[in-house]
């Protein structure tokens, strides 16, 4: 009999995983139903050593997108899907016409693959889970709306997370974009100088048999050293750029360096509000949906990207799992601002703790759009400012001696 790994999420939402033997996967899957665990993958174990990997190794989840399917295709995809669905029309009938209307390829084919699951009687969720292609948040929200009855529902805040994560990101690209292009542009600029004209007058300034200014041997001596070890500077760049990988694949290393973003001037704030402004956005979406607070937590916390704030959230977790209310221990970790504590409060209290965070959320939103307004008017005559100022400094350490000459033979 085959035997299957799994893993999911209890009716306690907590996270589990193991190995079931069934007849095939989709009895597998019935089995895990009927005990209470809401898979989030499963496949064949195809030899013994994989079905009896180590607890470690099992328990890794993947809840970033693949890079293949791009979020803005996925977005409009589940749009689709939602209203499709609000329609009446039956789910796998939705699914067929939702694949004549893709046209990312990968996309078409993965949701031509949850057409056919389900045509075989499979659940939206499981069939979803079963390609390997969507994060935690997708499938769990996916399954509470199967279970409540309001699936369209539940996919048109699907549909609305996946916007709102897409609108931001395209925001905080647009902070280095332009001055990234102005960046390089400079180098360049500072590239054709040391390496083509300087060589050429060089020769020059040497022959004058004048003690050349302590900045004109400078930049010569620069000039000199691009020229004969560029490929070590490259090569060291290329180093250093490994080294800081591996570096942060590591616990200590990405505590240090996500703590150290956080306290950076200007950046750390936006850092901060960013991460901040995804928690309470996915959270509030999974609360919305049905999802129970602390598997909320439990996938809300990987979607911040930063692990300080991520420890927090962990923390979190743990204390309302021991009957605490959410908003103590987000004030007690000092990694919360004081308005998202007293808006957690309310909520709680209230018992509307999604639309709150939602508030938060939109909130942040627009400061994240003003900050990033801020920094690019900032940075942009910035960039330009230095990338003169190193030119004209190579201008006049070039150009003086030759003038000092001109001036000493008239």
């Amino acid at each position: 009999m085959p035997v299957y790994s799994y893993k999911g999420v209890s009716d306690g939402g907590k996270s589990v995983k193991g190995t079931v033997s069934a007849d095939n996967m989709r009895a597998a899957r019935a089995r895990m139903r009927v005990d209470g665990v809401f898979l989030t993958q499963i496949k064949e174990a195809d030899t013994p050593a994989e079905a009896a990997r180590s607890d470690s190794e099992r328990s890794r989840f993947h809840f970033e997108m693949p890079t293949r399917i791009p979020p803005l295709h996925l977005a409009v995809a589940t749009r689709q899907l939602a209203t499709l669905a609000s329609a009446g029309i039956p789910l796998v009938e939705c699914l067929g016409a939702l694949v004549e209307q893709i046209e990312h390829a990968t996309l078409k084919g993965v949701f031509a693959q949850i057409r056919d699951r389900v045509n075989e009687g499979s659940a939206l969720a499981d069939a979803i889970a079963s390609t390997d292609k969507f994060d935690t948040l997708y499938i769990s929200m996916v399954r509470s709306g199967e279970a409540s009855g309001a699936l369209a529902m539940v996919l048109i805040r699907v549909a609305d997370y996946l916007e709102e994560q897409v609108r931001l990101s395209s925001k905080l690209t647009s902070i280095f974009v332009y001055p990234a292009v102005l960046l390089g542009f400079a180098i360049l600029v500072v590239a054709m100088l040391v390496t083509v004209v300087l060589p050429q007058i060089t020769s020059l300034l040497v022959s004058l048999g004048q003690e050349l200014p302590f900045y004109t041997r400078m930049v010569i001596g620069a000039s000199d050293f691009a020229r004969a070890w560029w490929w070590a500077v490259l090569a060291g760049l290329a180093l250093l750029i490994l080294g800081f990988r591996v570096y942060r694949n590591t616990e200590t290393g990405r505590i240090t360096i996500d703590t150290v973003l956080l306290r950076l001037p200007l950046f750390g704030r936006v850092i901060r509000v960013v991460a901040i402004a995804r928690f309470a956005r996915t959270l509030s979406s999974l609360l919305a949906g049905g999802v129970g607070i602390i598997q909320a937590l439990d996938i809300s916390r990987h979607v911040v990207r930063n692990s300080v704030i991520e420890d927090a959230i962990s923390e979190a977790k743990t204390s309302v799992l021991e009957g605490a209310s959410l908003a103590h221990p987000l004030r007690a970790s000092g990694e919360f601002p004081p308005m998202v504590i007293t808006m957690v409060e309310v909520g709680e209290r209230a018992g509307d703790l999604e639309s709150m965070l939602a508030k938060v959320a939109d909130t942040y939103d627009e400061q994240i759009e003003t900050t990033v307004t801020r920094l690019t008017s900032l940075l942009e005559p910035l960039l330009i400012l230095v990338m003169v100022g190193i030119v004209l400094f190579i201008m006049m350490a070039t150009l003086m001696p030759l003038m000092s000459v001109t001036s000493s033979l008239q």
